[in-house]
């Protein structure tokens, strides 16, 4: 179970606690089941600020030459700007900026729409996390297997040289 006091900054969360009916709503929505860490994370605290700003990336981004910088979860519902079903949420990715559909966006990234988190549906099972890049022809890059996986592996961006 991920620990809402070591994923979010302390700022307050997007939205009100996750209900079940707002989960199926979005779900209906969406057209895609949520991950379980997402939803039990969203229970708690729906989305926000990350508390560490930086995930290990495989490859170079258009942000660095090992990471991407990631700023907020979007929460489960649809009042806040930044929640999946929000006026910046999911869908206004794919038809405002034409990221590509593969799933859901469920992070921003500090630039500025330049790059986002996915989840990506196309496999079958749990959805990997990836980055795609729109400075890069929307790359796709997986981050990690699964979105418990992601959150874990949330590191400090000051551990990074920041000039690269």
């Amino acid at each position: 179970m991920l620990d809402p006091a070591t994923v979010f900054d302390g700022s307050g969360p997007l939205e009100d606690p996750l209900t079940d009916e707002t989960l199926r709503a979005v779900e209906a929505q969406l057209g895609y089941q949520l991950p379980a860490a997402y939803v039990d994370l969203a229970r708690r605290h729906n989305g926000g600020a990350f508390a560490r700003a930086a995930h290990p990336a495989p490859s170079r981004t258009s942000w660095a030459g090992d990471h991407v910088g990631v700023f907020s979860l979007a929460a489960i519902g649809r009042t806040a700007d930044f929640s999946l079903c929000g006026e910046l949420g999911s869908a206004f990715w794919v038809a405002e900026w034409d990221y590509p559909a593969i799933g859901i966006y469920i992070v921003d990234c500090p630039s500025a729409g330049h790059d986002m988190i996915a989840l990506d549906y196309r496999s079958l099972g749990e959805p990997a996390v990836v980055h795609v890049d729109q400075e890069r022809n929307y790359q796709i890059t997986v981050l990690a297997p699964d979105f418990k996986t992601f959150v874990a592996d949330l590191i400090e961006e000051s551990e990074y040289n920041v000039d690269d």
